[in-house]
């Protein structure tokens, strides 16, 4: 059975699923990135700590929500401390609405290992939150008069994969997980190819064909209608070969959403609009993504979302 447009950009650009602790990769990165943080954070050593002569008691701390939002990074927070013998007891679950005063979780151990974990841990919390809330307000924005169009991130990931589930959680796409993920031919591989894009979208799209069996799917910039015809064209005549269903993305980037518009026009009058997805990208934010929701897209991916997400405030209170 065909799949729905919506079906086929939610299997392209939305696998968040898999970033979980129990996923080895997943996991990998986690440790890699907070192993840094922390040897950062405590080189040599936690002088207050040490200054006060602070006592190896046992205590019970409360992780509490300053802010409403989305609950992201707690899954990592409770494996961060959980390496370091300090117990974690959740009150939420990652991709939970809280609002302000809500205790997200309650950490037991010595108190001098809490201490020097407090900062790295919230920082966590604190980011992953952050991205999960504003990928949720935008996705909400992007749909609010009715449109079809999904809210993705991109890979301006400072955090990498941690920023990448902080985006499945508030319910954006992943997008790549990373550059062996998939193939998105950009204006600077058009441009290896020939000397203008019109003339290397089909060449890219022939050359990268075969390869289309070990990538999630295949997508290519276009900053014109000529060639996001000769885009669309190409994958047609390439699917009417196919045995299977597979997503073909057209990438619009820094366009209006009017420019657009008059793509997705041309692209449905000529019946090229079935054969491929789109996705806009570029000056997008919260001030107009309405309009580039409205204007027929399937996709609207900002870098935004992760490197520019305000951290939610979050803080540990020693009971």
């Amino acid at each position: 059975m065909k799949l729905t447009r919506e079906q086929r950009i939610l299997r392209a650009l939305f696998r968040g699923d898999v970033l979980r602790i129990r996923n080895a990769r997943y996991r990998r990165t986690v440790r890699a990135l907070t192993d840094l943080l922390l040897e950062a954070d405590l080189a040599p050593t936690d002088q207050t700590a040490r200054a006060l002569g602070s006592p190896k008691r046992t205590v019970r701390a409360a992780v509490i929500s300053q802010q409403g939002g989305i609950a992201a990074g707690l899954d990592e927070f409770r494996f961060l401390l959980a390496r370091r013998r300090l117990q974690v007891f959740p009150e939420k679950r990652d991709g939970d609405a809280m609002a302000p005063g809500d205790v997200l979780a309650f950490v037991e151990g010595q108190e001098v290992r809490l201490l020097g974990l407090e900062r790295v841990g919230l920082n966590l919390l604190q980011r992953m939150s952050g991205v999960a809330t504003t990928a949720r307000c935008l996705q909400e924005r992007a749909q609010s008069r009715g449109g079809h169009a999904r809210v993705v991130g991109t890979r301006k990931t400072p955090w990498g994969l941690l920023d990448k589930r902080a985006l499945h959680l508030g319910g954006a796409g992943t997008h790549r997980l990373g550059l062996g993920d998939a193939i998105l031919i950009k204006n600077n591989h058009l441009a290896l190819l020939a000397p203008t894009e019109l003339e290397a979208v089909p060449l890219a799209i022939e050359r990268v064909w075969k390869a289309r069996r070990e990538a999630a799917f295949i997508e290519v910039e276009v900053r014109e209608l000529a060639a996001a015809r000769a885009a669309a064209q190409t994958f047609r005549r390439l699917l009417e070969g196919a045995a299977e269903e597979y997503p073909c993305l057209l990438l619009l980037d820094n366009m209006t959403s009017d420019q657009i518009g008059t793509i997705v026009d041309r692209l449905q009058q000529e019946g090229l609009w079935n054969d491929v997805l789109i996705e806009a990208s570029g000056g997008i934010s919260e001030t107009n993504i309405e309009r580039y929701a409205a204007s027929g897209v399937d996709a609207i991916s900002l870098g935004a979302l992760t490197h520019s997400a305000r951290a939610l405030d979050i803080c540990l209170r020693i009971s």
